[in-house]
Formats: structure tokens, C-alpha cells, sequence
């Protein structure tokens, strides 16, 4: 289904998308009008909401075999162990002891969450659609392109190896993101060393691919949905990059895809900060390390939005030429190399709804 279908009803879609896009107010713009239906647009077919789930009830220890959480301050060899376990089954983990302060986490969401809930005008200033704004504001940066819409708004800052000159950030997060972004940053490298490592590799190897170069933070703001039943905050998919940490409110809503077909509430961790493996980590590890689906359901909360801030990192695209493959040593290559503009410029067209990693399949070898 594209975003430009005229159906036998003689409804048009694409003047919907278009209409909506056009308020500049996004998701939490609908829900301020008092929507009690949400809108044809964000309506995903029954297949894409359904799923075997392993919910948030269950005991903290069966969770913890599932989604492990790795003490950064813990033994080297036990960190390392832990890591390529996790990065090579379920393709997520939680990081405790990783450093950053609590209030700096607290003051990023809480910035979030005020340029989300502050005056409209500031969101429509930022409003576009142009991937060379540093900081920029919108609701599904595939809405043209997607089956259906997200039940999510979404604020973009690229905050390195450029980041944008101050006043050009919200004010609600001016004061923060600098400073979070280099905390994170720090966390990203310091997981790229266990992640070399476990491949038999010098800690430095990751880092020195340019892995943690760039760094581009979605702010993601999840209004409450009058009829979660019948969307999601993001579809299920995979992140391109090599490595994303993820920051989370105190509400659930993650979900992530185990055993080829069940779905495990991932409820945050107080404190923590949670790891992925992107598609070209799992690419340049040869399959060694798995970048799974997920998804966000959408927010069954009454009165409260779902806040989180994931951070991508990735080398830097702007001058990057280096093509990238499976790591010598990691077995016969699945995967042809290719530069990782090519790589995200791929996912880009494809969007969420496609997987971009099996563009560059070698064979016709299915993903893991």
C-alpha cells in the first residue's frame, strides 16, 4: 500500500497524509483537538498489532534471561561474556553502571516532554521534512511512503560530529542535549570496546571503524491513544545504524521480537540505559551479532504521554567513504560491502516497512 492510493470509495489518502502534515501539530495536535477515533491514516491491518506477547508480568528473573542487564563495572571477562551473548541472541541488553548522572537523564526526557507540551508555535517553527536541518520536528519521517501512520511525534537533533549552533535548538532542551549527547556518547564507545572484544578483536577495533561517529537523537513523544487496539507508536522494524542506546521513561510500551514470532515487553529499568545492534553491526560482524525487530505499542495511558530519547549512532555520512563488510575473521562473508550513506539511503526508501540488511545479502541465506 503506498501513500498516494485513491480507494473504490473515492477516499484519498494522500489528501489525508497531506491535510495532516499540513497542521504542523502532529499526533499530540489531534489528541489537543479531542479525537476520539483516530484517523483511516494510522490504522494498521490486524497482522501488524498481533503477536504472541510476553508481557511485563512476568517474573523479573525469566525477563532478565531474556533482556540481560550488563554491569559496566562488573569484570572485564564477565562484561564481555554478557554482551556477546545478548548481541548475539536477542540483539538487546540493559547497561547499569554506565555513568551517566541520573539528573542529566531526567533533564533530557523532561526537556522532551516540555518542547512536546509547550506552545505550538515553537513545534511548527521546527516542523519539516528537510534532512539538512540539524533540529527538526515532525510525526512519522515516513508518512508519505508507510502502509500506515505511528501514533507518535518525533523531534530530530544531530548532534554530532556537527551539532547546531545552540539557538537553533528548542529551548526546553537547549540547556541539555549537549551534554547528554557527549554522556551517551561516552556509553556507546565504552559498549563498542566489550562488543570488539567478544569478537576476538582489540577493544579500539569498533571505534576505529568510525562505528560511534555521528550521532543522531529521535526524541520521540507518544501521545495517549483512544483507540491503541488499532495502531502503534512505531511499527515493528530494525535500526540501520550500527548501535542504539535508548533512553525510556517509567512507562512500558517496548516491545521486542524473540524466537522467530513472540513479542516481549521490555519495561524499563530504573536507571538503565538499553543497547541494540543495528543492521550494519550485525553486517560487519558477519551474523555474529543480531539486529532484531521491535516495535512501540501505542499508549493505552488516559492522560500521560510515553517519553523516550533513542540515540544512533552511525560513522560520519557526510564524509565517509569507506565501504563496509564483514570483519576479517568472522567466517565466509554473507553480506557485499557498501558505504553507510548507500546503506541508510536504502533504508530511507524502504522505511520502516522494509528491512535493509537484506539488501546487501550476498545469497539468498534468510536473516537470522
Amino acid at each position: 500500500m503506498s501513500g498516494t492510493t485513491v480507494d473504490s470509495d473515492g477516499y484519498d489518502r494522500r489528501r489525508e497524509l497531506q491535510a495532516f502534515d499540513d497542521t504542523k501539530a502532529g499526533v499530540k495536535g489531534l489528541v489537543d483537538a479531542g479525537v476520539t477515533v483516530i484517523p483511516p491514516i494510522f490504522r494498521h491491518p490486524p497482522e501488524a498489532l498481533e503477536g504472541v506477547i510476553i508481557t511485563s508480568s512476568t517474573s523479573e528473573e525469566d525477563m532478565a534471561a531474556i533482556i540481560p542487564t550488563v554491569n559496566l563495572s562488573s569484570r572485564r571477562e564477565e562484561a564481555v561474556a554478557q554482551v556477546r551473548r545478548a548481541a548475539g541472541t536477542v540483539g538487546f541488553f540493559q547497561v547499569v553502571e554506565h555513568g551517566v548522572p541520573a539528573d542529566l537523564m531526567a533533564g533530557m526526557l523532561a526537556g522532551v516532554r516540555g518542547f512536546n507540551e509547550g506552545p505550538a508555535e515553537a513545534k511548527r517553527a521546527l516542523y519539516s521534512r528537510d534532512q539538512a536541518r540539524k533540529a527538526r520536528f515532525n510525526s512519522n519521517f515516513d508518512l508519505f511512503t508507510s502502509a500506515a501512520a505511528n501514533w507518535r511525534d518525533t523531534l530530530f537533533l544531530d548532534l554530532a560530529p556537527d551539532p547546531p549552533p545552540p539557538e537553533e535548538l528548542p529551548e526546553t532542551v537547549r540547556h541539555v542535549a549537549a551534554e547528554y549527547g557527549e554522556a551517551v556518547t561516552e556509553v556507546a564507545l565504552r559498549v563498542l570496546e566489550l562488543l570488539s572484544e567478544s569478537l576476538g578483536l582489540r577493544g579500539d577495533h569498533l571505534r576505529e571503524m568510525g562505528c560511534a561517529q555521528s550521532l543522531n537523537a529521535a526524541c520521540q513523544y507518544y501521545p495517549p491513544c483512544p483507540e491503541p487496539h488499532l495502531t502503534l507508536g512505531t511499527r515493528s522494524h530494525t535500526d540501520p545504524g550500527f548501535l542504539t542506546v535508548l533512553l525510556q521513561d517509567g512507562m512500558a510500551g517496548l516491545q521486542v521480537l524473540v524466537d522467530g514470532g513472540t513479542w516481549v515487553d521490555v519495561p524499563p529499568v530504573p536507571g538503565a540505559l538499553l543497547i541494540n545492534i543495528g543492521d550494519l553491526l550485525q553486517l560487519v560482524s558477519n551474523d555474529r551479532f543480531r539486529s532484531v525487530e521491535h516495535r512501540v505499542v501505542a499508549n493505552k495511558s488516559k492522560d500521560t504521554a510515553r517519553v523516550s530519547v533513542a540515540s544512533f549512532f552511525n560513522t560520519d555520512m557526510r564524509r565517509s567513504t569507506r565501504l563496509y563488510g564483514p570483519i576479517t575473521g568472522t567466517g565466509i562473508p554473507i553480506y557485499r560491502s557498501v558505504t553507510a550513506r548507500d546503506f541508510i539511503a536504502t533504508f530511507i526508501s524502504v522505511g520502516l516497512d522494509g528491512r535493509p540488511l537484506d539488501h546487501y545479502r550476498l545469497d539468498s541465506t534468510p536473516a537470522m
